[in-house]
């Protein structure tokens, strides 16, 4: 498994399967080295995206890996890199967020997240927010 800071030359391929965010806004993102590619033998299979919450912590906007490779721990390994790098820039904690009614909450509590708290959007399921100190 490879994992790299997206280029711009990546931005039609994510664009084809990012569908939460608008294309100049992930170029945009893809410029400031926010997006990371995931690869196994050379074939795409999955990103992360993340911005900065309160523009200094980063929060993990989008963790998404095509479905023949969920369930094998590419999932994990590119959370615990994202989490690497950014303790290497010298970040003391990351955020995320998932939908109550999603299995992914399961997956951020194993890898130590906690829930900090929440909030209802129009008639959209609790949305979880998770802190890890790292």
């Amino acid at each position: 498994m490879k994992i790299r800071i997206a280029k711009k030359e990546d931005a039609d391929l994510l664009k084809q399967y990012d569908k939460h965010i608008a294309g100049t806004e992930l170029c945009h993102a893809i410029s400031l080295g926010r997006v990371y590619v995931v690869e196994e033998d050379e074939t795409f299979i999955g990103w992360l995206r993340y911005n900065l919450f309160w523009d200094h912590t980063p929060f993990m906007n989008m963790l998404y890996l095509l479905e023949p490779y969920r369930k094998k721990g590419y999932g994990k390994r590119t959370v615990e890199y994202w989490e690497n790098q950014m303790k290497l820039n010298n970040y003391r904690c990351v955020m995320t967020s998932t939908a109550s009614d999603e299995y992914a909450q399961h997956f951020y509590v194993k890898l130590g997240y906690c829930t900090v708290g929440g909030f209802t959007f129009q008639n959209d399921p609790y949305e979880l927010i998770l802190m890890k100190e790292i």
